[in-house]
């Protein structure tokens, strides 16, 4: 076998078992129809150069074919798709009973396993029902003012609560340092001035929603608060930035223990704050 049958043979071009010499006919591969038979004469020393122009005509042609279905295949991926990937429940990074007294077990896990669950559920499904094409959540809520309810209110669940879950941890609380101390006092004069307005946003939320301390579009700290299930990474929300800590103040996320009093719950969740993970979102 030449060396010219062997670069075409190990390319996958050649289907024949090219031996010594060259056959009459090799069949040169396409991958997207059926194999083309390519006749050639024996004296190979005065027509390799035109088996081999052919060849590449074939190969090329093949290559134009595929690229031309793929990018075909991509765009109507694009628009044909529903969104990527499915979203599943996390993890809580600690047990249920691991914030008491503060927070109960059972709140946490009814909270976790029921709530959390169904936002998760919830939202595949309403996604499932769209040709929504997104690489993110995150991508999701930015356009979310043209999306159904469903969309809006169980991605909003489910980012607000797997954001949530992380800001806590056992024997957590007491006041920030560092960078995160830096930051608030110079948005809010100190921490005590910070906790209280915190504490008002989330006392004055009328029926259910969120607390949240954010970074807002200029690089400067800002307390807001938004209703049901709403938050700042929304194109819906009045105020709009990156979120660095949040309070949920839904009453299943409290009255199993604190009943009606939520000025209670919010006072006991600060001993559980988790100031590690706030600076990693502060950034």
């Amino acid at each position: 076998m030449t060396n010219d049958y062997k670069d075409w043979v190990e390319k996958g071009l050649l289907t024949d078992n090219v031996m010594s010499s060259p056959p009459n006919s090799l069949k040169i591969r396409k991958k997207w129809g059926p194999l083309k038979e390519i006749k050639i004469i024996n004296n190979m020393s005065s027509n390799r150069r035109e088996f081999l122009k052919t060849a590449s005509m074939a190969a090329f042609a093949s290559l134009g074919t595929s690229m031309i279905m793929g990018n075909a295949s991509a765009r109507a991926a694009e628009y044909l798709v529903p969104h990527t990937p499915e979203f599943t429940l996390p993890p809580l990074p600690y047990a249920y009973d691991a914030l008491e007294p503060h927070i109960d077990k059972m709140t946490m896990e009814i909270h976790h396993t029921k709530h959390h669950q169904a936002y998760v559920t919830n939202l595949n499904k309403a996604l499932s029902e769209t040709t929504l094409h997104a690489d993110s959540l995150e991508e999701i809520l930015s356009k979310v003012s043209g999306l159904s309810p469903a969309i809006r209110n169980n991605g909003g669940g489910h980012w607000n609560h797997s954001f949530f879950w992380k800001l806590m941890k056992p024997n957590g609380g007491g006041a920030p340092a560092g960078k995160v101390a830096e930051a608030i006092n110079q948005a809010f004069g100190s921490f005590a001035d910070f906790q209280k307005q915190f504490n008002e946003a989330a006392m004055k939320r009328f029926g259910s929603g969120w607390a949240w301390l954010l970074v807002s579009a200029d690089g400067k700290l800002q307390i807001a608060s938004t209703p049901n299930q709403d938050n700042p990474l929304m194109d819906v929300s009045d105020t709009k930035g990156k979120p660095v800590l949040g309070i949920d103040v839904w009453e299943h996320a409290y009255y199993l223990k604190y009943q009606n009093k939520r000025a209670d719950y919010v006072g006991a969740w600060w001993n559980l704050i988790n100031w590690d993970q706030v600076a990693a979102n502060l950034g």
